[in-house]
């Protein structure tokens, strides 16, 4: 058996189907430290939807999901978040960094959440 080359800029795994068993396959590939944060968020969104008789909950859930995903697959997206977080975790709010910082997470956000929702 031989390794698998990636290339540091491509995605580590395939984009996965927006459902809640496909997402945490995929969660579990790229980032299983944060499979217990999922599955609590889908018990609280299940929980929601049912309350309200209302879809909504469970639908951002997956569309939320999908978007981390999107970010955490692909090596080089990942890398900018964490630093972008971290700068605007460390930097004054009055310090144009932050803002740059703010402005660098919206953007990877809104990117990957075209991805998935094709928008």
């Amino acid at each position: 058996m031989t390794a698998q080359h990636i290339e540091p800029s491509g995605p580590l795994i395939p984009r996965p189907e927006r459902t809640p068993a496909a997402l945490r396959i995929a969660l579990a590939q790229v980032a299983p430290h944060r499979l217990a944060e999922m599955e609590r968020q889908k018990d609280e969104a299940i929980t929601l939807a049912a309350r309200t008789d209302n879809l909504g909950p469970i639908t951002q859930f997956l569309e939320t999901w999908a978007v981390a995903i999107e970010i955490a697959r692909i090596p080089a997206a990942a890398a900018q978040l964490r630093t972008a977080e971290y700068t605007a975790q460390t930097v004054d709010r009055d310090e144009p960094a932050w803002r740059d910082a703010m402005d660098e997470i919206r953007h990877l956000h809104s990117t990957a959440r075209k991805s998935v929702t094709g928008g």
